[in-house]
């Protein structure tokens, strides 16, 4: 929460535009991507848009060398932007759900704070409806999404991400062979029975998609 990420960016514009040209100095004439984070609203992202399209614009007229392919996205790490009209999404080049940012505003429990940090589960029935919806959304948009954060990093988490549409998880390196392992040795279609048959009970999600995956030999006793 607070004064950070694009809506630092944005009260700090000039700041804001030479970070954005380093990014197109940086990259050349090769392609580049750029997200940016903490958008609450479309608003912010279409002003963050229009600054970086205006600083390539103008190093362009400078003689520079600009990216040759410019891929412009989002992350989406606020409930708010869960909801933005279907043009928003038709808007952007990508979507990355920041799940650490998402899960804690979601629940309303700051991940800095022992007392309610660890009080609500990433395979929580309603947190997984919500993050289903913002797959539907996406694909309805054409918008490529992907998931960033530690739940990415959790093998049983990842197979709950993948059963509700997400094929993109970026995580702490040593995160990625377990989680690898697991969806490769899972039968995505089974999993997704489990999973769906837990919320459609409102029953833990994780005791049984954990008991799935046990009884199929998968995670240690």
């Amino acid at each position: 929460m607070g004064w950070r990420a694009v809506r630092f960016g944005l009260d700090r514009p000039r700041l804001m535009a030479m970070q954005l040209q380093a990014l197109l100095r940086g990259a050349g004439a090769r392609p580049l991507s750029v997200m940016f984070p903490f958008v609450a609203e479309p608003s912010e992202f279409h002003a963050a848009r229009a600054m970086l399209l205006h600083e390539r614009d103008r190093l362009a007229a400078l003689g520079h060398a600009v990216p040759e392919r410019l891929e412009i996205g989002v992350m989406l790490e606020t409930p708010s932007l869960a909801f933005a009209p279907e043009a928003f999404f038709r808007a952007v080049d990508f979507v990355s759900v920041g799940g650490n940012d998402l899960h804690q505003f979601f629940f309303a429990a700051d991940r800095g704070n022992e007392r309610v940090r660890r009080r609500y589960d990433t395979l929580d029935a309603a947190y997984l409806g919500f993050l289903r919806g913002i797959v539907a959304r996406c694909a309805a948009a054409g918008a490529p999404l992907s998931f960033c954060g530690e739940a990415a990093g959790r093998p049983l988490e990842a197979v709950a991400l993948a059963v509700l549409g997400f094929r993109t998880f970026s995580t702490r390196p040593s995160a990625v062979g377990p989680v690898k392992r697991l969806l490769r040795a899972i039968d995505l279609g089974e999993a997704a029975g489990v999973v769906e048959a837990a919320m459609a009970r409102g029953a833990p999600v994780r005791a049984g998609l954990e008991a799935w995956v046990r009884r199929a030999g998968l995670l240690p006793h």
